[in-house]
């Protein structure tokens, strides 16, 4: 690898670099085609890496080593970082990128043209702390929405202090509301949430929305005639607005993938896709991983059981192509719990552990994201 650009090198103050970590020649390598395809220079350095040159690149490239590093040494969560690695990710790579808030993990030279596409837009988001995760069914019934309610509950029950935002990304899916028991809970929903310049008050919204429990907040669809259907804008305004006051946000994706499903999948950290243990519910399930991966490659499976045939949680993560992220255990008695007063979250049960196994894999497993 060449040797890095001196700390005091003097650039014109008008460019943006490309920042990139890297101890692998053949990473250096490919990030450096990257960059040039891109028409970005590019700045590789050695560990620390000083506070106004992590804020000053336009985008960053770091190895998994270098990735944990970085947030060890409490560098602030910002866009444009990826983890950048040669061979398949495993956990320790997505806990490697989850630890920094990277957008992506990239295995290259295989994954050169998306970072080639990520170098060369201007990306806007801004993170301030929180995390974001989509959860969607591979097929219908999948239990999507039980798990997305799950992971938010588990977040603050996990850490005192913390919050979450459970946010209704499917019109119509009846309402996450009625799923928690509180549909008779005052508190705003979708309809009469109004979104005013692209922006929103994260305390208002927990101040606004129904609770379910200490530190969660629900922002769901109504049903029938007050369904209604939030904007793309909105829904980019609400995932934002929780995620840069350090909430985990946790959004139910519908499997209509249409443009809500679009601003979700481009502002989560973690995709998870949840696949009942079936063949056919696997090959239904193609369409919506090919869909997610169009607008982030992040996306992990969940295996949820019963395995009626025997199909287990490695064998529907190969027929998809991703990696696992939990297998959960089916729950008794869950149908008629939702049923008398919604979902509540029994520490030890199977979905608790699930929600538990994927805050692992997003690195909140103990605590949100580093602000």
């Amino acid at each position: 690898m060449e040797p890095p650009h001196a700390p005091d090198a003097p650039r014109p103050s008008n460019v943006r670099p490309v920042l990139a970590v890297l101890a692998e020649d053949g990473l250096s390598l490919s990030v450096r085609r990257a960059a040039a395809a891109a028409d970005r220079a590019l700045d590789e350095r050695m560990l620390p890496i000083p506070r106004q040159v992590w804020d000053g690149a336009a985008s960053i490239a770091l190895d998994p080593a270098a990735a944990r590093a970085c947030a060890a040494d409490a560098l602030p969560r910002r866009s444009a970082v990826h983890v950048v690695c040669q061979g398949p990710p495993g956990l320790p790579e997505w806990q490697a990128a989850a630890a920094v808030g990277a957008e992506s993990v990239l295995v290259l030279p295989a994954d050169e043209p998306t970072l080639v596409q990520s170098l060369a837009q201007r990306r806007d988001r801004i993170v301030a702390g929180g995390s974001v995760i989509a959860v969607v069914g591979g097929c219908g019934g999948a239990g999507a929405s039980t798990l997305a309610a799950a992971i938010a509950l588990a977040g603050p029950a996990r850490r005192a202090g913390s919050r979450s935002l459970l946010v209704d990304a499917d019109p119509h899916g009846g309402g996450l509301d009625l799923l928690l028991g509180l549909e008779d809970r005052p508190g705003l929903r979708w309809p009469a949430v109004v979104v005013e310049g692209g922006q929103v008050s994260a305390a208002a919204l927990h101040d606004a929305l129904p609770g379910a429990g200490a530190g969660v907040a629900v922002l769901s669809c109504g049903r029938g005639g007050e369904a209604g259907r939030p904007s793309a804008t909105a829904m980019r305004a609400m995932i934002e607005s929780g995620c840069g006051a350090g909430d985990l946000v946790v959004c139910d994706v519908g499997r209509g993938l249409g443009d809500l499903a679009a601003a979700v999948f481009d502002l989560a950290d973690l995709v998870a896709v949840v696949v009942p243990a079936q063949v056919r519910s696997a090959a239904a399930a193609e369409s919506v991983v090919a869909a997610a991966r169009t607008r982030n490659p992040n996306v992990g499976v969940v295996v949820r059981g019963p395995a009626p045939g025997g199909l287990r949680g490695r064998d529907v993560a190969e027929l998809l192509g991703l990696p696992v992220l939990a297998v959960m255990r089916p729950q008794p008695r869950l149908s008629a719990a939702l049923e008398r007063g919604g979902l509540r979250l029994r520490r030890r049960s199977p979905l608790a552990a699930g929600a538990g196994a994927i805050l692992e894999v997003l690195g909140t497993g103990t605590g949100g994201r580093a602000g």
